[in-house]
């Protein structure tokens, strides 16, 4: 592959990691891969959300800070950290400090690769880590002072020599090196170490013959080869980073589960839904609090639903006598909700769709047998229609796959099914999706897990009592 091309499969494909989230499995899976990948699910079933690490290399003064700044700049919606190589220099000696005009901090030995490798997994892992802070211009680190970096959604390593080290490289999900004309990057090295590092031009430029580059040529230069992604001209390359910003958008919102099952969708998580999840999840808020924001999500899902129906091209005319070529909405549509929680999503469709049909099936349990009464009131042409299915919670998926089959029954093909929910467990999401792989699943946020209790962990109560206000 060329180095000045991008190739977005190849980015994909080369960043993506084998991490999934935990579920327990009720029977082995149809395929022999979706069984390797479920037995992987089953490895750690509370492990947290690994965050996405990304790498960022390339010659000194390459622009590889201003990368990271777009990067971070576009991704407003995530927890963003930034670690330098830089602050993981080693203390010079007393000797060392005497002669460090013949000291190589371009070398891989001028580094603490061992404590830098220790602040990524501790960042993995969900902790907290204190990033020393060094001293450039008396080259020794402050030995009272650190940074405090808190575990986030992204982690960003930027550094000359990051992709020296295969243990460091390992630890990355992407890998992107900053590649600048040999001229640029010594002018901004003499702007820079003059301006903010108090050196005068002849140290620079001598520095920079004797150790800058022949470490660029022996060191920094071959570690090209380990990029996914190599950008020309570094912060000048707009298209390059919007690639960049987009994939990561699409693995930070691609829930683990969705790459076993291709048929669930969790909609793009932001601040403003995860405010509104922590909101609605917190036992102390009001009943008008929380039916307000769950109405909210609500409607976050339902226009995320409506957008996986087929549509058809139309040709319109508009007031400026503009022809415009547009879609129009799936005509043959109705919702069906699973009584009682099922009919707090009922208003949300009314309001994205002008005079909808909504049917009700209710699944109640008749003893302490296993045996279900099931009632249910549908359209009579409900076989013609693309049915949205309405429920706030997946858990274990029987009732979801209760209502499923009788939609089943009535001639709806499984296809033609949208199950929308607020939240899913991933008992839930594997028990429906193996028994109807080609049915689809739309929902907000998938919790942790089941209970012994059956009920999803950490998940929201008894969503239709508090809803409606029965536990008052």
């Amino acid at each position: 592959m060329p180095e000045e091309t991008i190739s977005v499969d190849y980015v994909m494909e080369k960043a993506s990691g084998p991490h999934f989230s935990g579920l327990r499995i009720d029977s082995p899976a149809s395929s022999p891969s979706a069984s390797s990948a479920l037995a992987s699910a089953v490895a750690d079933v509370n492990a947290p959300k690994q965050p996405f690490v990304i790498g960022v290399s390339g010659g000194t003064a390459s622009g590889k800070t201003t990368v990271c700044d777009m990067i971070i700049q576009q991704l407003h919606d995530h927890r963003v950290v930034l670690v330098n190589q830089d602050s993981f220099y080693r203390g010079l000696t007393a000797e060392e400090s005497k002669r460090v005009h013949e000291y190589n901090f371009d070398h891989p030995d001028a580094f603490d690769t061992e404590q830098l490798l220790d602040c990524i997994k501790t960042l993995k892992s969900g902790l907290p880590y204190q990033v020393p802070i060094y001293d450039f211009k008396n080259h020794r680190r402050c030995s009272d002072s650190f940074r405090q970096v808190n575990a986030s959604d992204v982690i960003i390593l930027e550094g000359i020599l990051v992709f020296h080290d295969q243990r460091v490289r390992n630890l990355m999900n992407m890998k992107i090196f900053v590649d600048t004309d040999a001229d640029v990057r010594l002018a901004r090295r003499i702007r820079r170490d003059t301006v903010e590092r108090g050196r005068d031009v002849n140290s620079v430029l001598e520095q920079y013959a004797k150790f800058v580059k022949p470490a660029f040529d022996d060191f920094v230069h071959p570690s090209k080869k380990y990029a996914d992604v190599i950008i020309p001209r570094g912060g000048d390359n707009h298209v390059a980073i919007d690639l960049i910003v987009q994939h990561i958008h699409t693995k930070l919102g691609q829930h683990d589960l969705c790459k076993i099952y291709p048929n669930v969708y969790v909609i793009q998580s932001t601040f403003q839904i995860r405010g509104m999840h922590t909101l609605i999840r917190d036992k102390e808020i009001s009943k008008h609090d929380f039916v307000f924001y769950s109405d909210r999500l609500i409607r976050l899902v339902v226009e995320h639903g409506l957008g996986h129906l087929p549509f058809t091209e139309k040709q319109i005319v508009t007031p400026t006598a503009s022809l415009y070529t547009g879609v129009d909405f799936c005509k043959k549509l109705c919702g069906v909700s699973i009584v009682r929680s099922g009919e707090s999503m009922e208003n949300a469709l009314r309001a994205c769709c002008k005079g909808i049909k909504i049917g009700k099936i209710l699944i109640h349990r008749d003893g302490d047998n296993g045996k279900q009464l099931i009632y249910e009131k549908l359209p009579k042409d409900i076989s013609e229609r693309h049915v949205l299915l309405l429920d706030p919670v997946l858990a274990t998926g029987n009732s979801a796959n209760q209502a499923i089959e009788l939609l089943i029954q009535k001639g709806v093909p499984e296809s033609h099914i949208i199950f929308l929910n607020l939240i899913s467990a991933p008992e839930g999401i594997h028990c429906v999706s193996k028994r109807f792989p080609s049915l689809k699943i739309v929902t907000s946020e998938i919790d942790v897990s089941l209970n012994e209790e059956f009920r999803v962990i950490p998940g929201l109560g008894e969503f239709g009592d508090r809803y409606f206000g029965t536990d008052d």
